[in-house]
């Protein structure tokens, strides 16, 4: 099972996260410590009723950046907003870090959820999950190295070609997988047509949430006759400071951050046949990430961990 864990993106994720030098410093930090992927998430800004106003960093930009400069680790989306930009393009966007990185970018897309940021930047909101079918159809042909003529409701595409084509060093898959971050059954069944990884997130240790979520993927697999086994199942965990005052929104049964907790953790996932998983460190420092790097080498049982 791979670890990775999600880079700071503003001033919430921990004092001084907000700036490019401190995200630098994290990326190339967990890199070092022999973390397995480095991931973003992609919003624009945040507008929940009751709290203030937020936003992070654009998610495309900052993993360039993080490619730039990072060697070894896995670089993920979790997860781009298909609505943000057309799909073409995200397509050729994606072969280009890919080069950049030394193909080292999962491509993890979603169908977005936070309507306030939608209208703020002007991008429609209504029929999410038909939008996402169509972007899906031209992302992913696109990215296989295929022309794509498309003519659907949302998208339209004409002889659309990546030149140069998407590159792989030959001794990775021949394209950039894709993750696609789904729950419900109509987009559960995109996952089984369209995924090389399907994501669920946030939890502490796995759940009877999880574990429904994973029973809907299994159904969705039957009813469109695909083999979940080459589907690799990740998860979004969440590791909690008691003594930060900013919990995750979202992530009601959050994991301390002791390392024997955090290793028992791993190993439930680890039995549940999860290949990968995305853990968000609350706060994102370097303590919080020593500790989930001995947790780690204590769930691979190395010594001295």
């Amino acid at each position: 099972m791979q670890i990775g864990i999600v880079l700071p993106m503003n001033e919430s994720d921990g004092p001084g996260a907000g700036g490019w030098p401190r995200i630098r410093q994290l990326a190339l930090f967990a890199e070092a410590g022999g973390i397995d992927s480095l991931w973003v998430y992609d919003h624009l800004v945040f507008r929940m009723a009751g709290e203030a106003e937020d936003g992070i960093h654009e998610a495309w930009t900052l993993l360039s950046a993080v490619a730039a400069v990072t060697e070894r680790a896995a670089l993920g989306t979790i997860v781009l907003g298909t609505g943000f930009r057309p799909p073409a393009l995200m397509a050729k966007m994606a072969a280009t870090l890919d080069e950049v990185s030394g193909g080292r970018l999962i491509l993890g897309l979603g169908t977005g959820w936070h309507e306030p940021e939608y209208a703020a930047f002007g991008y429609p909101f209504d029929h999410r999950a038909g939008r996402f079918e169509e972007a899906l159809a031209i992302i992913g042909p696109l990215l296989r190295g295929e022309r794509v003529t498309f003519h659907g409701r949302w998208h339209d595409v004409d002889d659309a070609v990546l030149i140069p084509p998407p590159p792989r060093p030959s001794r990775l898959p021949g394209r950039v997988p894709l993750l696609i971050a789904a729950k419900g059954e109509r987009v559960l069944r995109l996952v089984a047509r369209h995924a090389d990884a399907w994501n669920a997130a946030w939890f502490g240790f796995p759940d009877e949430r999880f574990a429904a979520r994973r029973a809907d993927l299994l159904a969705a697999c039957a009813a469109e006759g695909r083999d979940p086994a080459g589907i690799t199942v990740t998860a979004g965990v969440t590791i909690h400071d008691q003594a930060d005052d900013n919990p995750r929104p979202g992530a009601p049964a959050a994991l301390t951050a002791d390392v024997d907790t955090v290793a028992r953790a791993l190993d439930a996932w680890r039995d549940q046949g999860v290949g990968h998983l995305q853990v968000d460190l609350r706060p994102a420092d370097e303590r919080m990430i020593e500790v989930l790097l001995r947790a780690r080498a204590k769930h691979l049982g190395e010594a001295g961990a």
